[in-house]
């Protein structure tokens, strides 16, 4: 047995959006106590209350969650300023167990590791999934996937998005069962007889020339083919500023490429352009542009290929992860995006995410995770 339900609510009232919550939830339960859950909440509310009230309803609940740039759902599909829960029942042939690891501003790395740790201790069946929240200010994105993927047996797919704070870029919390934290990594590790896929889609195509990144440091680019990066960055746009609609295209081994988003500074004396995520020095680069229609169409083809990577069966649930820059340049067309996703599996299913400040996902079902700008992340799952 595996079912999966979720609630959500547009109150601005912390105290009347749980209880929104929780009365939605147990109709759906209908008696059945939930394993884990993952909650998803808007900036503005009352986090301590409403951990605390979740978990007075199911303290052995193993809670994951963080902060927003907007949340989607089966239930109200897309909103702002609100709060989204999905609870997971599982019978013994799955396993899910919730970790966190703190203090990730100081050590990235070391934080992710131990959340890998503190869950696992709960599992005795081979772990299939990781989904994970972080903090998204002022941490290295990399050092946390590089610390997931060092505690994690090979192969596990590590899916999730950064926490969020509508655009403010000021505080992000993340949530593991009545704690609240900030500058941490929550994880929700699911073990047995999981099925899940997920698909990777941006709508950004890249134009131009490649180039190979000749100097930079974590989140600052200096140089592109010896150059000046805002330079290469003027040869296509000329005096406009380097910003979220030119993302770069970074390459990996195989071709294939995810999207770093410029965030807006930039240096005029030394040419260097900032963006939201490391780009490694020697990786192939190359412009990227979008539109509307496109962007839309992405998370279309996103849900597509987690259909067609789950294969024949209907899945349980499905998860999204967005960006928040996304959500920016999609205005009041944003909407259309969970729609355009949610008709495309073609069944009804349970399903809950949120706008992110990154994504995080692997191109393709056993590859290296990476970290995304711009992306829509869907992920579908169920039991074997």
């Amino acid at each position: 047995m595996f079912k999966i339900v979720v609630s959500h609510s547009n109150d601005p009232d912390t105290r009347s959006a749980t209880e929104d919550l929780l009365l939605q939830c147990d109709k759906q339960l209908d008696g059945q106590m939930p394993t884990a859950g993952l909650l998803f909440a808007a900036i503005d509310f009352d986090h301590q209350s409403l951990l605390n009230d979740i978990m007075d309803a199911w303290p052995d609940l193993q809670l994951i969650g963080c902060t927003t740039d907007g949340e989607v759902s089966s239930v109200l599909a897309f909103q702002q300023d609100s709060v989204t829960l999905m609870l997971f029942c599982a019978d013994n042939s799955i396993q899910i167990s919730a970790g966190i690891g703190s203090d990730a501003s100081s050590d990235a790395a070391a934080s992710a590791r131990s959340a890998i740790t503190q869950a696992t201790q709960a599992l005795t069946k081979p772990v299939r999934l990781c989904i994970t929240v972080p903090e998204s200010l002022g941490v290295n994105s990399k050092a946390i996937l590089d610390g997931l993927a060092d505690a994690l047996p090979n192969g596990v797919p590590v899916v999730g998005g950064l926490a969020a704070d509508r655009w403010q870029f000021d505080t992000t919390y993340q949530f593991h069962g009545r704690s609240l934290y900030s500058s941490a990594v929550p994880v929700l590790l699911f073990a047995g007889a999981l099925r899940c896929a997920h698909g990777v889609a941006s709508g950004w195509q890249p134009i131009g020339n490649p180039g190979i990144v000749t100097r930079s440091k974590a989140n600052t680019v200096y140089e592109i083919d010896g150059e000046p990066a805002l330079s290469y960055y003027r040869e296509y746009l000329g005096k406009h500023e380097p910003s979220s609609n030119y993302p770069l295209a970074v390459f990996t081994e195989d071709d294939q490429f995810y999207l770093r988003a410029p965030s807006g500074e930039f240096d005029t004396e030394t040419g260097s352009v900032n963006f939201f995520a490391e780009v490694p020095v020697g990786a192939k680069v190359q412009m990227s542009e979008s539109n509307r229609d496109d962007i839309l169409a992405a998370s279309r083809e996103s849900m597509l290929q987690a259909v067609a990577a789950y294969g024949p069966g209907e899945p349980v649930a499905a998860l999204y992860f967005s960006c928040a820059s996304r959500r920016q340049l999609l205005g009041t067309r944003t909407h259309e995006e969970f729609e355009q996703a949610r008709d495309s599996i073609g069944i009804s299913v349970p399903s809950c995410g949120f706008y992110t400040n990154g994504e995080i996902s692997p191109m393709e079902l056993g590859a290296a995770t990476h970290f995304h700008n711009e992306t829509f992340i869907s992920l579908l799952i169920g039991s074997e």
